[in-house]
């Protein structure tokens, strides 16, 4: 008989199979505006006509939430709370974080590694995800436990997509970022650049304010692909304080035509996997049969 933790594997395994792609978007050094590349990403493929899923597994800086607009939601449980239901701000948009579930935004989460492992790994199995093109795991800046627990507990992890600024300390990191990834087999998807430069308001020309093409160089160097570069626009730091979908309302600005090139690529070059999953324990009670998709011996009709 499987014992709690099987079981939560079996769900985690059932839940995901049902999302065809699956990417951690990480940065190795913080500030670097992962969080503005995942929630851009999220509304460019949304703009496209997929449906995603964002999982914020920022445990103790939990700002996904605040940058879709729907701050102060709280997560339901179904009719026979058993599961949890994502928020959804509006159609083909599901978003996980754990500020759903906090009574005060000021609130410190003051949690140590195994904690935090258990956090993700709930979201992962007992949240109703259902069918979906795309889950963008949004993580904190590193390498730690949380990039871990998602590395190493979902299954088919479609790949990483490492974001960097062109200052040398963050390319620096971002490739301790890309290391990270293939020790654990994880594929690297490519690259984004944030910050490439800014805009300037009056004339338009173009500030390198932290450098030039450090993320361009590092792909060469590490030969990944380069996702592309993200420019500093004046208004997109306020509209993703507001909540407001900058993809949206700005079409034809260039950090959301960089956004949505980005969105093309990764759609016409990543590809679904899915693996067949086998149990490791030799058979199971009837009682887990409900929620395992396994062909094993013990499943019943």
């Amino acid at each position: 008989m499987p014992n709690e933790t099987e079981i939560q594997e079996i769900n985690i395994h059932n839940r995901m199979s049902f999302i065809d792609r699956k990417i951690l978007i990480m940065s190795g050094k913080g500030g670097v505006g992962k969080s503005t590349v995942t929630v851009n990403l999220a509304n460019a493929l949304l703009k496209k006509g997929y449906t995603v899923g964002v999982l914020d597994t920022d445990i103790h800086g939990p700002n996904i939430a605040k940058m879709f607009g729907c701050e102060g939601a709280i997560l339901q449980s179904n009719e026979l709370g058993t599961s949890m239901i994502p928020v959804s701000p509006r159609a083909g948009l599901k978003i996980v974080s754990l500020s759903f579930a906090l009574s005060d935004p000021d609130q410190a989460i003051i949690f140590r590694g195994p904690m935090k492992l258990s956090v993700i790994k709930q979201f992962l199995a007992d949240v109703e995800w259902g069918t979906l093109d795309y889950l963008l795991i949004d993580s904190p800046p590193g390498t730690g436990d949380e990039q871990l627990a998602v590395c190493q507990s979902v299954p088919d992890l479609t790949g990483a997509i490492v974001v960097t600024t062109p200052q040398q300390v963050a390319v620096l990191d971002a490739r301790k970022s890309l290391n990270f990834a293939r020790q654990l087999d994880v594929e690297v998807l490519g690259l984004v650049e944030n910050m490439s430069y800014l805009i300037c308001p009056d004339c338009g020309k173009h500030i390198p304010v932290f450098g030039t093409d450090g993320g361009k160089n590092l792909c060469v160097e590490q030969n990944i692909p380069f996702l592309g570069g993200i420019p500093m626009e004046l208004g997109l730091q306020q509209d993703e304080d507001l909540g407001v979908n900058w993809i949206e309302k700005n079409p034809e600005s260039e950090s959301a035509k960089a956004f949505m090139a980005i969105a093309d690529h990764i759609h016409s070059t990543v590809k679904f996997k899915h693996t067949p999953y086998v149990p490791k324990f030799d058979s199971c009670s009837p009682s887990a049969c409900a929620s395992c998709t396994a062909d094993c011996s013990s499943r019943k009709s």
